[in-house]
């Protein structure tokens, strides 16, 4: 795990090197002015020399000053060097999670995934800047002090020894038992994140539901159980600091008892006790330093590893040169592909399932949601596809712009199965209205560029008029750069499922995928819509997934899907002559419109 993470300090890697220079500058400062402090109680007092204490004095404050510019500049270097790290860490999470198919992303929770970004880089931030801080100074310190305590009296150096014997065996018993308390309280934080994120989200749903003291009790249930956990593993954490003191004022306590004999008997000197002893403290809190950071590794442990399931986690869905060329599943005009490297670009918008199955589950147990699916779409034709709640649609259309990857079977666009396009080629050519949309904090202009940053007004306009939009947006003062907040909060579902389809068609693509984004829309518009892509998308393939038989009812071909599998496609005449599920639907539909 150290070694994994330890690439992301990158361009800090000299702040890293120079931090032990600095370090063991200010420790031999530091530690060397007891020394010179005994001179002055032994050699200077004694004899009265006020020159020789001046002049040991003036040693101690250059060392002292010394100590406290390398200090202050390895808190910079520390501070610095962890900063760069976290800002490192999460650029490199963010990145894979960019990066991650829908498969991928259904492993984590959202929460937790936020907490992974945030709290957890934290943790590992802060520990490697105290880390360059005390990892780094207290053993420096501890080991340069029990040297000099020794050159002193190697006898009374035992006492401190064994002091330090029983807390390393006390620290490393609370450490054990904590780090399994610190993961806990990990993954009881994200619960508590997407409990919170829950709620924000669906706060209207909330309201509108009176359902606040239900939410309140949820969030009371996570809160508490955090708290729980946060409890548990502090009170183990502080046993750390009476033990240590209990141990080291037993032992100073030892030191003074030996020591004042060894001075009585005139074994050693007064001020070498003293200097002695002021080596106790300084190693007594290097002891205390390195318990501490102990803690926070501990807790860091538990941290890396959930960064690392992240990092780590295999994306199952990539270009074919990145996985392999024995992935890059190639039929019919995938021969184009050259030596060069040159991939094959969507041109026509043909598309083809054959023999097409597909679960969701990563390890390939669990029901096929798609099974056996065969049929063959020409370029420019518009295509229905309809059938009852859970019958496959969406996944259907997912598996086309590769959001996933058919578990058997091939799918293929311009006779070239989609996993031997790069991803970014294939998506271009696929515009993409998911039934799970979602507008971005920004204006109305900023959202609709995501379908082309390059679009003109002219552009823009003309495809907001396509999708039924242009007319509202006008309506507000400051028209296409009236300000949406986050989701698109300040305007109505209507309004959105047309800005997400004029984003789709401002994209100008080969392949147009319409997942249930007219059922906000009132019949009227939905016609006018519908009369756009055939007037100005002849050359565009598209797929309507809807709800409604008239939605789809002067499509080219509808496709009829029943329990994972195609039951039926053909015109609206010809299925209401041949398909039974479909005069089913289209019967049910009008008696619907009757009863209302």
């Amino acid at each position: 795990m150290v070694k994994t993470l330890a690439k992301y300090i990158g361009q800090y890697k000299k702040q890293m090197l120079l931090a032990p220079l600095l370090v063991l500058t200010d420790v031999i400062a530091e530690l060397s002015i007891p020394m010179l402090m005994s001179k002055i109680v032994d050699e200077g007092i004694p004899a009265g020399d006020t020159k020789y204490i001046i002049k040991i004095g003036v040693y101690m404050i250059l060392l002292a000053i010394t100590a406290i510019i390398f200090g202050v500049t390895n808190m910079k270097v520390s501070a610095t060097a962890g900063q760069g790290f976290g800002a490192n860490l999460r650029n490199a999470l963010f990145e894979k999670v960019q990066s991650f198919s829908f498969a991928n992303i259904d492993q984590f929770s959202t929460g937790s995934l936020v907490t992974r970004l945030t709290n957890d880089v934290n943790n590992l931030q802060n520990t490697l800047t105290m880390g360059i801080r005390i990892l780094l100074r207290s053993p420096m310190m501890l080991i340069v002090a029990m040297f000099l305590a020794y050159r002193i009296s190697p006898r009374l150096s035992i006492v401190m020894a064994l002091a330090i014997i029983i807390l390393a065996i006390s620290i490393t018993l609370i450490i054990t038992n904590a780090r399994k308390l610190f993961r806990v309280m990990q993954t009881r934080m994200d619960a508590l994140n997407s409990t919170i994120q829950e709620n924000l989200i669906g706060i209207r749903v909330v309201k509108s539901f009176v359902r606040q003291d239900f939410e309140k009790k949820k969030f009371k249930k996570s809160n508490d159980a955090l708290t729980d956990a946060g409890v548990r593993a502090a009170s183990l954490a502080v046993m750390n600091m009476p033990v240590m003191m209990l141990v080291m004022n037993a032992a100073t306590l030892a030191i003074i008892e030996i020591g004042g004999g060894l001075v009585f008997n005139g074994v050693m000197m007064t001020g070498e006790l003293i200097s002695f002893i002021s080596y106790v403290f300084q190693i007594l809190n290097s002891v205390m330093m390195l318990s501490m950071i102990f803690l926070m590794l501990a807790r860091a442990e538990a941290s890396g590893k959930r960064i690392l399931e992240v990092l780590e986690t295999e994306v199952d869905i990539a270009d074919p040169l990145a996985t392999g060329p024995a992935s890059a599943v190639k039929e019919g005009t995938a021969s184009e592909m050259t030596t060069s490297g040159r991939y094959p670009q969507v041109h026509s918008g043909k598309i083809e399932f054959k023999h097409v199955s597909f679960k969701y589950t990563v390890t390939g147990k669990g029901e096929d949601v798609l099974s056996n699916i065969n049929f063959s779409i020409n370029p420019g034709e518009i295509i229905g596809i309809v059938g009852g709640t859970a019958t496959g649609k969406t996944s259907l259309v997912n598996l086309i712009p590769r959001l996933y990857d058919a578990t058997e079977g091939s799918v293929l666009v311009d006779d070239v199965d989609v996993r031997s396009y790069k991803l970014n080629d294939l998506r271009k050519g696929i515009g993409m209205v998911l039934q799970q949309n979602t507008l971005f904090t920004g204006t109305i202009r900023e959202n609709l560029l995501w379908g082309n940053e390059n679009a003109t007004q002219a552009e823009i306009e003309a495809a907001c008029k396509d999708a039924q939009a242009h007319q509202f947006i006008m309506s507000f003062p400051d028209g296409y750069d009236t300000f949406l907040g986050q989701g698109g909060v300040n305007i109505s579902g209507g309004q959105k499922q047309r800005l997400y389809i004029a984003r789709a068609m401002l994209k100008k693509p080969q392949i147009l995928i319409l997942d249930d984004s007219t059922s906000a829309v009132d019949s009227a518009t939905e016609e006018k819509i519908r009369e756009s892509f055939y007037a100005n998308f002849n050359d565009t393939t598209v797929l309507i997934i809807a709800q409604r038989i008239s939605s789809v009812s002067k499509a080219d071909k509808i496709l009829v899907l029943d329990d994972g599998k195609v039951m039926g496609l053909g015109s609206h005449g010809e299925l209401l002559k041949t398909n039974k599920i479909y005069q089913e639907i289209n019967a049910s539909q009008k008696e619907g419109v009757l009863n209302d």
